[in-house]
């Protein structure tokens, strides 16, 4: 049990050392579940060590968010106290670093009518769209990581009893995030270099299209003449490095808002608002969804893709090797924190502006001009699998591979 305890508390300093990057006299901010409280007081306690100059904690319940959404009114659930959010608006301005800590509850939501979950979803993007709006142009540090919970470890393991899903989940998690590497933060030197030079071989080909097929997708994105493909290692407006995701294996860039064209297959299960959607596909006109199917959940994904006008559009498109380390273990995680990892992907929803040159400030009305998607919400949704063949075609029409077989081409793996 040593071991196992100790790779918690290095997993613990990867996110506030590595994720968030914590500076001296920088402020925390950690949203978290009850169930979890282990785990932030071991956050908090290396935050502090590292110099943090305030620990402030966001702690949430799901059975409670599920009771919430159950019996509550609809003017309750609707009524977000903006003082809270003009709060953390007003940390990130003074350079708050922000860490989410997930606790997935599977399936938590399921029997509560879809239209009082994307209700209450509505409510909560409407109000934070400035203050997510900073966290997604990177002008501030954040970083999501996640830990097991026996609903969670269930859904993974399903064979498995509760102690043991619990364990293995854990395993996964610290093989997934390189904890389990004789050092870890050595590890992740390496494997984002790798990733910067991924993104480096991209930026210098000025791909104007992207041609993706497999087994159900024939899919053309097309890419702004200004388009820069980037990785989970950010830096905020201060110019201090972190990283949003752990894990991450993603290159990724922003696709035109027109620009996309064709059906693709989605390759792993979804879960929204605590609802699951699955065997589901997308078929692209202009840009805009024009048709969609699901062997389930399709009520929330109609919803989904109903919240705005641009949830019928999509604002990311990612590449991600099939020999992967999420991927080659197996497993279907039920979460896109990993699930994403494990795969190529899009996003339907508002795009992350860091992918264009000279990008990161853009406003709303510049994101219009450029023809650069917006949203109330962002989903990363799974295409890749082992069968895709990615292309990219240049200004002139040469078209070069990226992907075969679903991993990277021999000129990228130099």
């Amino acid at each position: 049990m040593a071991a196992f305890e100790e790779k918690i508390q290095k997993y613990a300093e990867l996110a506030v050392k590595v994720g968030v990057n914590i500076q001296k006299g920088q402020t925390l901010v950690i949203f978290a579940s009850i169930s979890a409280v282990d785990f932030v007081r071991k956050l908090s306690r290396i935050a502090y060590e590292n110099g943090a100059g305030q620990v402030y904690i966001e702690w949430s319940d799901e059975k409670l968010q599920r009771l919430e959404c159950e019996l509550a009114s609809e003017e309750a659930l609707t009524n977000i106290p903006m003082w809270k959010i003009k709060g953390y608006e007003k940390m990130a301005g003074d350079g708050a670093a922000f860490l989410y800590v997930l606790s997935p509850y599977i399936d938590n939501m399921e029997g509560i009518d879809p239209d009082r979950i994307n209700l209450v979803a509505n409510a909560v993007s409407e109000a934070s769209r400035h203050f997510m709006e900073g966290l997604i142009s990177m002008q501030v540090a954040w970083s999501v990581v996640a830990i097991p919970t026996v609903q969670w470890a269930k859904k993974v393991f399903p064979q498995l009893e509760s102690k043991e899903g619990i364990v293995e989940l854990w395993e996964s998690i610290f093989h997934a995030t390189r904890i389990d590497c004789n050092n870890p933060v050595t590890a992740w030197k390496e494997h984002l270099d790798g990733l910067n030079e991924k993104t480096e071989l991209l930026n210098n080909r000025s791909f104007r299209f992207l041609h993706f097929k497999g087994p159900g997708t024939n899919l053309t994105i097309e890419l702004p003449k200004n388009h820069l493909w980037v990785n989970g290692l950010n830096r905020n407006v201060k110019g201090t490095p972190f990283i949003c995701n752990l894990p991450t294996e993603e290159v990724y860039t922003t696709p035109l808002k027109t620009g996309v064209n064709g059906t693709v297959q989605i390759t792993k299960p979804l879960v929204y608002d605590g609802q699951l959607i699955d065997g589901f596909t997308l078929t692209f006109e202009k840009g805009r969804i024009i048709d969609f199917s699901a062997k389930s959940g399709y009520e929330q994904l109609k919803q989904m893709i109903s919240t705005d006008e641009g949830t019928r559009y999509i604002g990311e498109v990612a590449l991600v090797p099939h020999h992967s380390p999420i991927s080659i273990s197996n497993l279907i995680y039920y979460h896109t924190l990993f699930d994403e990892n494990a795969a190529c992907h899009i996003a339907i929803g508002h795009a992350y502006t860091t992918g264009l040159k000279d990008g990161r400030m853009m406003t709303t009305e510049e994101r219009e001009e450029n023809n650069i998607n917006s949203s109330l919400i962002h989903i990363d949704v799974m295409i890749g699998q082992e069968q895709l063949q990615v292309d990219g075609e240049r200004e002139d029409g040469e078209i070069e591979p990226i992907f075969l077989q679903g991993n990277w081409t021999e000129y990228y793996k130099e």
